[in-house]
């Protein structure tokens, strides 16, 4: 419904953008409160409302904003006022009016208040020292971070939810960390005393000191501060402190006003909401409702939901009760409750089931009735998977079953029951109040992935927690509605790529058509081919040439295609170290071939614009210098990143420089189901930026601290800690270890950070597996990645000594006489820019091109191109026609060949020659190498993409020779003219 523009609308006036704030506008909107109100939104942070509950990802590389929940931009869109970075310095209910701290006074009809909390900072001496900080606003995480670069010892005064996630913020930054809590036990407003003992046990595990009845007495220090003082006299030396000791309800602007507040702070409001000035309403954090105020997003967003639709007209609107259930992660332990998970000690007859593993560091408990018929309530810690059903089973009040255990570990007939098994009514999500039945509704409505169930429901868009539980439902749903969740890795292989791992390891296949005969079927595509391809280097670590036509072009050639068909060279430096006389060899190379320059981001020298044929020459050269292959090209090991350590650095505690040598020197050339970066760092002050790579090593005092799963790039991800002072060689075990476990588990092309997040038990897991070997299987890790160790070679020096592999390196087939001159072996032409040649623009690809025009094919006639020595078995090669470039491929296993234009439609660059071939259902196909789009060989039609073809010509073979039945030259030449011109 459009927005009424008239003068009529009421003027509504909302104070704080938090999570609350920004939801009660979303829920205005959807109940047609644009046609009621004129609304402005007061923000005091100078950015619009972003996930305060996900805070903590800031720390793993999630930018302010990919936090960011909403945009100006939906304000303006909605004809919503957004004022942001202003305050609000007064209400007068009396005129209606706020001030705000520019003097412009703003009228209102209704007034909400979602004003939150503010973190309650005791009043000890020294906490206004530098050094000291609380944990709220994006602000002071930036702050945080920024003091911890040359800290080493951080306290954390509060051991609630934020405490924990506080402390696990310092403990990823590399700082011993100690937690210092009041009260008895940790989390104390949700779990009891026997769940804290275990969760203080498994927090310890991870080299996190608690400290629980800590009376803190002051915080001490000159120009900042450098330590804790508790009330015994003890001093605990630290020289960063992260206040989280609570937080207290923002109402000052209610009590300055005369608005009712309660006696220990809140803004009172009845069920409707509403102040004690009946135009006046409070939400969130700062809103008292019968008593209580609630510090979890999901009542303030039912708060919100509730005060939207009763201003748009619904009466009978009322706020009852939050739920107070929640469910997370902290410091990657799994933590719920619900209900009352203390009902047991309000009233002695209520029944408890306990369940403890305390070396596993699982305990679960719940709470029932007198008649032991209702749930009342639980906790849940280090295995949560049963909570949406509990959750479920306590909200909907479903019957016990006699044997209540069984909620916890299923019947021995039923196994445990996940998601599937909730009713249609229970709530998955509890931030967002999403029903199962809803995303069974929006499942039906053709949401098939998970992205799809967020977009329409906002199921999981709070603190993420339903996840597992969403995902679950959305795969069963699919599959009831017959729709196959194949996980296999592509329609020639029904197995997924771990399956197809031990299939190749146990079997002993060395080969993509031995794996394709025995367990295929078809002629492979551009997915599986490489996939398999990687998967038999990272078994037998064989040269990529033995299975050369199943690879990408990268691998195929050695090198990274860039724009123009050309390619990048990026010689190893180890650790980043090198001498002059390599770099001098360095700048000779690039001026002799005419080779763009530029200093990689992994201390790496990459020279680009090298044409296919010079590959071998430009080797031989480096590696005659003592350079070798970077495999910058491949899914293996890239660069370990390094700072200069102890060697030079004034903060280095130990000898980063060797250590990144030593661990690139091992790893070089191993492949996997992706590339893999490392860095080591040789201090706390992590130049290197260890922490964001796949593994990241930073030094101590006493050896080495080793994080896992971090990556850069469009979704980073700072790596987890699993280890901490180990010594050299026990750093290389785990790292035999963690990479062999990734290898061999892995899907196709999946980094370890997404790797992580899909492996079932998480980081604890896979501590269990590597550290502490719980599989039995840490040395047959090790074994396997000596075995890859051993049998290194490098890829560019076995070119370059073996006259049959370096004739494989050419852009056109062999009998092609321009092949020696290379004066169409790119259609690439370049200009000169800041004193270096780079490519000119691609033509614009957003209108692609129509089919080409060529004559009718009476004109056509057949020419003989090559012979069939020319071409690789199951490859393609390029030839020359007058002023064209043609691609001739041979299927080795169907015995068919099939020719096309040479030029992809997409970029106009003549590289289809060198695509991965396949089939689709039965069709041929080949995938070009710049962009994988795929094109039919039998109608040239775009597969993947339908508005791109390419032209088809028949092809016969004749003895030896590889005929083509063409159209005449000049009328190809108009259409795929070889060469561009420089501007």
């Amino acid at each position: 419904m459009g927005r009424q523009e008239t003068a009529d609308r009421r003027r509504l006036v909302v104070i704080g953008n938090g999570m609350v704030g920004h939801r009660f506008c979303e829920q205005l909107v959807d109940a047609g409160g644009l046609d009621r109100f004129e609304i402005t939104v007061f923000g005091e942070e100078c950015r619009p409302a972003y996930d305060r509950v996900g805070l903590s990802q800031f720390f793993s590389g999630r930018s302010a904003e990919e936090l960011s929940l909403t945009s100006e931009s939906w304000y303006r869109e909605q004809g919503i006022t957004l004022h942001v970075d202003r305050t609000i310095a007064s209400i007068d209910p009396a005129t209606r009016i706020v001030v705000d701290d520019r003097g412009d006074r703003i009228e209102y009809d209704e007034l909400v208040l979602a004003t939150g909390s503010a973190p309650f900072v005791p009043p000890l001496p020294g906490v206004t020292l530098p050094g000291v900080f609380v944990y709220r606003t994006i602000e002071d995480l930036v702050a945080i971070q920024e003091w911890a670069g040359h800290s080493k010892r951080a306290a954390v005064i509060g051991g609630g939810l934020l405490g924990l996630e506080a402390a696990k913020a310092a403990r990823d930054m590399g700082l011993e960390t100690h937690v210092l809590e009041f009260n008895d036990r940790l989390m104390a407003r949700q779990i009891d005393a026997a769940a804290g003992a275990v969760l203080r046990r498994e927090i310890e595990k991870l080299s996190v000191q608690v400290r629980l009845g800590a009376r803190t007495d002051a915080l001490v220090g000159e120009d900042a501060v450098e330590g804790v003082r508790f009330a015994d006299g003890a001093l605990l030396a630290v020289d960063m402190v992260i206040v989280s000791a609570g937080i207290r309800p923002r109402d000052e602007l209610a009590r300055a006003a005369g608005i009712t507040v309660g006696e220990r702070g809140g803004i009172a409001v009845d069920d409707r909401l509403t102040t004690s000035d009946p135009h006046v309403h409070a939400i969130g954090e700062c809103a008292l409702h019968r008593d209580f105020v609630y510090g979890l997003v999901a009542p303030g967003y039912d708060m919100a939901r509730t005060l939207a639709t009763r201003l748009c007209g619904d009466a009978e609107a009322g706020f009852r009760e939050g739920d107070l259930s929640t469910k997370l992660k902290l410091l990657g332990i799994d933590v719920a409750s619900f209900g009352d998970p203390f009902a047991a000690d309000a009233d002695p007859s209520a029944r408890s089931v306990v369940f403890e593993d305390a070396a596993a560091g699982v305990y679960q408990k719940l709470v029932l009735d007198a008649d032991g018929t209702r749930l009342l309530g639980g906790i849940l810690l280090g295995d949560t998977a049963p909570y949406a059903l509990l959750h479920s089973a306590m909200r909907e009040q479903t019957p016990v079953p006699e044997r209540p255990h069984e909620w916890l570990f299923g019947s021995a007939s039923s196994g445990v029951a996940g998601a599937t098994a909730l009713p249609d009514e229970a709530q998955i999500c509890s931030c967002n109040d999403v029903t199962k039945s809803e995303l069974l509704c929006a499942v039906a409505d053709g949401a098939t992935t998970l992205g799809e169930l967020k977009a329409c429901t906002r199921v999981g868009t709070g603190c993420g927690g339903c996840i597992p539980s969403v995902t679950q439902v959305l795969e069963a749903e699919l599959e009831r509605g017959g729709v196959e969740v194949n996980r296999s890795l592509c329609p020639h292989f029904p197995y997924t790529r771990e399956e197809l791992f031990w299939i190749v390891k146990l079997g002993r296949i060395e080969s993509f058509d031995a794996l394709l005969d025995s367990h295929g079927s078809g002629e492979g595509c551009e997915v599986c081919r490489p996939a398999v391809a990687s998967i038999l280097a990272a078994t037998w670590n064989d040269l990529v040439f033995k299975h050369a036509t199943i690879q990408d072009t990268n691998d195929r050639f050695l090198a990274n295609i860039q724009r123009g068909g050309t390619y990048s060279v990026i010689p190893r430096v180890p650790g980043g170290e090198i001498t002059p006389e390599k770099l001098i060899v360095l700048g000779e190379v690039a001026k002799k071939y005419d080779l763009y320059c530029k200093i990689t981001g992994g201390q790496r020298v990459d020279l680009l614009g090298a044409r296919v044929e010079q590959l071998p020459t430009i080797w031989e050269e480096l590696v005659a210098a003592g350079f070798e292959s970077g495999h910058a090209y491949g899914k293996a090991m890239r660069t370990v990143k390094s700072c200069v350590g102890s060697t030079w650095c004034r903060f280095g505690v130990q000898d980063s420089t060797a250590f990144a040598i030593r661990i690139e020197e091992r790893y070089r050339g191993i492949r996997a189901p992706h590339k893999f970066k490392s860095a080591v760092s040789g201090c706390i002050r992590e130049c290197a930026e260890a922490q964001n790579k796949d593994f990241g090593i930073i030094a101590t005092e006493n050896g080495w601290n080793v994080y896992l799963c971090g990556n850069g790039g469009a979704n980073p991800r700072h790596g987890d800690l699993v280890a901490t002072d180990l010594p050299d060689d026990e750093v290389i075990a785990l790292i035999d270890r963690f990479l062999m476990f990734y290898i061999q588990t892995a899907k196709p092309l999946q980094r370890t950070a997404r790797w992580l997040e899909e492996l079932a038990g998480g980081i604890e897991y896979l501590k269990s597996v590597i550290v502490d070997d719980a599989l039995g299987v840490g040395d047959q890790l090790e074994q396997d990645m000596q075995q890859l160790v051993d049998r290194y070679q490098c890829e560019w020096r076995a070119v370059v000594e073996d006259e049959t592999l370096r004739a494989r390196f050419r852009h056109f087939a062999a009998t092609d006489p321009s092949d020696a001159s290379g004066a169409h072996g790119s259609s690439a032409s370049f200009l000169r820019e800041r004193n270096q040649k780079r490519p000119i623009d691609w033509p614009d690809a957003s209108q692609p091109a129509a089919s080409i025009d060529v004559p009718s094919e009476e004109s056509w006639t057949w020419q003989q191109l090559a012979h069939i020595d020319d071409f690789p078995l199951d490859g393609g090669a390029a030839v020359s026609y007058g002023g064209v470039q043609l691609a001739i491929y041979r299927f080795a296993r169907r015995g068919s060949w099939y020719a096309t234009q040479a030029m992809c439609p997409h970029r106009k660059d003549n590289v289809l020659a060198r695509g991965l071939l396949g089939d689709q259902e039965g069709e041929p196909k080949v995938a070009c190498p710049m962009h994988k789009k795929t094109f039919s060989l039998e109608s040239g039609k775009g597969l993947s993409d339908p508005n791109y073809s390419v032209q088809t010509f028949p092809v016969e073979v004749r003895g030896d020779e590889v005929w083509v039945r063409l159209p005449p030259a000049n009328a190809l030449e108009t259409e795929l003219a070889c060469s561009r011109h420089a501007e």
